[in-house]
């Protein structure tokens, strides 16, 4: 488990220990956005099985990642806009109360990533530093996830400097946990800039940049 945190931000701290304690991660990594971490995760992806290369002479530095049999698309029955009244949710959406989101999230996420790490990413949707970026940071177990948000967006310390300054980020928390459809939810709470996803692997439900804060 790693104590030291690369930042002064009390609210991130705060967040991260409070969700650490919810899913019991073994070890803790924060994401800084170097290539040697990179090529690290990638070699360990290799290694476990869960990328597969394609052709080096014709798609150089290209993988293969599967998902599960039954996650492969987006869950548009198993999203949801969770706010305290329905009518915030807008016409088309799926609407959760706040409080009862989260309650049958938890019960999901407790526990979640025994055994596992807990992958750190700040970053930043946009340049970093301008006033139309968005800056988040995504807890998630799943290697895919990291490696698809260094493709997707600005990662690393410099997003942690420039949150910083304002205090105010996306919370995102991702686990793959037993990838059980039946314990699968994808949950938006725009009153809490939150944004949290659990039971699934595939891009669509848990690259978390993409998924609500992007739109």
């Amino acid at each position: 488990m790693m104590s030291k945190f690369p930042t002064h931000s009390k609210k991130l701290i705060d967040w991260v220990n409070k969700m650490v304690k919810l899913c019991q991660p073994e070890e803790i990594v924060w994401i800084d956005g170097s290539g040697e971490q990179r090529k690290q995760l990638e070699e360990e992806s290799l290694a476990s099985g869960e990328l597969i290369p394609l052709n080096y002479d014709k798609l150089p530095g290209c993988f293969l990642h599967r998902t599960a049999i039954d996650d492969v698309a987006r869950t548009e029955h198993l999203t949801f806009i969770c706010t305290k009244k329905k009518h915030d949710a807008g016409p088309t959406n799926n609407w959760m109360l706040t409080s009862s989101a989260y309650r049958k999230a938890k019960k999901f996420f407790k526990g979640a990533m025994r055994g596992r790490t807990m992958y750190v990413i700040p970053f930043s949707m946009g340049p970093i530093g301008s006033p139309f970026s968005k800056i988040g940071v995504e807890l998630t177990d799943s290697r895919y996830v990291v490696l698809n948000m260094l493709i997707m967006t600005r990662v690393g310390e410099n997003v942690l400097r420039q949150l910083e300054k304002d205090d105010e980020f996306t919370k995102c928390l991702h686990s793959k946990a037993d990838l059980d459809i039946n314990k699968r939810l994808i949950l938006h709470f725009p009153e809490d800039n939150t944004i949290w996803s659990v039971g699934s692997g595939y891009g669509g439900n848990v690259l978390l940049g993409k998924k609500c804060l992007s739109f």
